[in-house]
């Protein structure tokens, strides 16, 4: 079987490069499949070349419990336009003849269930994803699909939020790789005006426990709330504000330019 990850999972190797410059990361977020998949494809190229650190694709699910209107709906669009998982590994496979930034799949574990967890751990190996976030699976439930994964070199990254007691957090965090995705308020994601007043404190606290990066999302969608977030955590997670303006502008002659300006003005405070 060939790989397309080195030893060294990407994800690992991008926080190393950053700590050497001592910067910070920027994930951005995108439904795969909205408005079509050569779209996603040309998008994540143009996420890279305005500076994002590590891609997020949404696999679009027909039934998404932590997503806002802004991602319900293009979760929606994406699967009008006939997205699957399987055509979403086809164009990460597409995407690694041109980039080698760390792209990581976040979908809730029916899809993945329904694909079957054996086969999809060697599927995305094989196209080079380097790993995956699954919102609805408890970590309790997560070592069948953790172990496969895992074998592969491929990461599970686990999810923590403000209502997680320490131990627990410490807990999941011992589980995980990657990096540890800190939920910034309960509810589900969107964009929003401010930001919870306890999120350095949860931060910190995760940050005091855990042995991998601490990225910080939901909500974050201005070069401000970047900056501000940036103090206490390894990465900034940016989704809804990128969603929303992709659903804005589709179809525009100046769509990617758009994405561009948004993603750019996003790095600059890393």
């Amino acid at each position: 079987m060939k790989s397309n990850n080195s030893l060294q999972n990407r994800i690992s190797g991008k926080f190393e490069e950053l700590y050497a410059e001592n910067k910070k990361a920027l994930i951005t977020f995108i439904t795969a499949g909205d408005p079509d998949i050569e779209t996603t494809i040309k998008l994540v190229l143009t996420l890279e070349k305005a500076g994002a650190d590590i891609i997020e694709l949404g696999v679009p699910y027909s039934d998404p419990l932590a997503d806002g209107p802004v991602i319900q709906e293009a979760s929606q669009r994406a699967l009008q336009s006939g997205t699957s998982l399987k055509k979403i590994l086809e164009a990460v496979s597409a995407l690694r003849q041109q980039t080698k930034i760390p792209i990581i799949l976040m979908t809730y574990y029916n899809p993945l269930l329904k694909y079957g967890l054996q086969k999809l751990a060697t599927d995305a190996f094989e196209s080079g994803v380097d790993g995956f976030i699954v919102p609805d699976l408890p970590m309790e439930e997560s070592d069948e699909l953790k172990n496969k994964l895992s074998s592969m070199n491929i990461s599970l990254i686990p999810l923590v939020a403000p209502t997680s007691g320490i131990d627990r957090i410490k807990q999941i965090a011992a589980g995980g790789s990657g990096f540890v995705y800190c939920v910034s308020l309960t509810g589900v994601t969107g964009v929003r005006v401010g930001l919870p007043d306890n999120l350095k404190e949860f931060a910190d606290s995760v940050k005091s426990v855990s042995k991998i990066p601490v990225a910080v999302g939901f909500g974050i969608s201005t070069p401000q709330q970047v900056a501000a977030v940036s103090q206490y955590c390894d990465a900034v997670i940016v989704g809804s504000a990128l969603v929303k303006t992709i659903g804005e502008n589709a179809g525009m002659p100046e769509f990617y330019d758009v994405i561009y300006s948004l993603v750019k003005s996003l790095k600059e405070p890393l």
